[in-house]
C-alpha cells in the first residue's frame, strides 16, 4: 500500500508546486514527516543535504531519496525501495512535464501578452516566499543543534554571513562552496 500512497503523494506535490525543487521541499517535508510519518525530521534533513550535494534538480533528488527511504522504513527489501525511488521520482515530474508541454504551446500563441507577463511576475514573488518558508522550516534543532549561542553556532553564523556578502558581490558559487567547506573543516577540527 505504501507504493500507491507514495505515487499519489508525489503526484500531488508535482502538480501543486510551482517554482522548482526548492519550492517543493516544504510540501515534501510536510507530507513525509507529518502526514504519512514515513521519515523522521532528522532523516528528512539528511536526505535534503544529500539531495543538494548530488547532481540534478534538488526536488527530484529529494523525491528519489525520500521514496527509497520511505519504502525501506516500511519494511520492504532494498530492491523494492529502488522501485519506490523510481515511483516517487516519476510521479513528481509527471504533471510538470505534461504542463510544460502544454505551456510551451500556449506561450507560443500568447507571446508578448501583458496579462501573461504580469502572471509570471506574480509567480516569481510567490516562489521567493515558498523558498523563504523552506528556510524557516529547516531552522530546527535537527539541522542546527540546540539553540544555544555556542562557539560552533557563532562560527556557522560567521561563515554564513561571509558567504552571503561574497555572493552579493557576484563571486563564484563554486568557490564560495569550496571556501566555506574548507573553512568549516579547519575551524571545526580545532574544537
Amino acid at each position: 500500500m505504501v507504493f500507491l500512497q507514495l505515487f499519489w503523494t508525489f503526484l500531488k506535490i508535482g502538480l501543486f508546486t510551482f517554482g522548482g525543487g526548492y519550492a517543493m521541499i516544504a510540501l515534501i517535508q510536510s507530507e513525509v514527516t507529518v502526514n504519512h510519518l514515513w521519515l523522521t525530521p532528522q532523516e528528512f534533513t539528511d536526505i535534503l543535504a544529500v539531495s543538494q550535494m548530488t547532481p540534478g534538480p534538488v526536488g527530484i533528488n529529494t523525491a528519489t531519496y525520500t521514496g527509497y527511504t520511505a519504502v525501506l522504513n516500511a519494511g520492504y527489501e532494498p530492491w523494492q525501495a529502488v522501485f519506490g525511488a523510481l515511483l516517487a521520482s516519476g510521479a513528481v515530474i509527471l504533471f510538470p512535464v505534461v504542463l510544460m508541454l502544454v505551456a510551451v504551446i500556449f506561450l507560443q500563441h500568447t507571446k508578448g501578452n501583458r496579462d501573461i507577463d504580469n502572471v509570471f511576475r506574480l509567480l516569481r514573488k510567490v516562489v521567493v516566499g515558498l523558498i523563504a518558508a523552506v528556510a524557516l522550516q529547516l531552522l530546527t534543532t535537527d539541522s542546527f543543534g540546540q539553540p544555544a549561542f555556542s562557539l560552533q553556532f557563532i562560527v556557522s553564523l560567521l561563515i554564513f554571513v561571509l558567504v552571503f556578502v561574497f555572493s552579493l558581490r557576484r563571486k563564484s558559487p563554486i568557490l564560495l562552496i569550496l571556501a566555506s567547506g574548507f573553512l568549516g573543516v579547519v575551524v571545526y577540527s580545532l574544537f
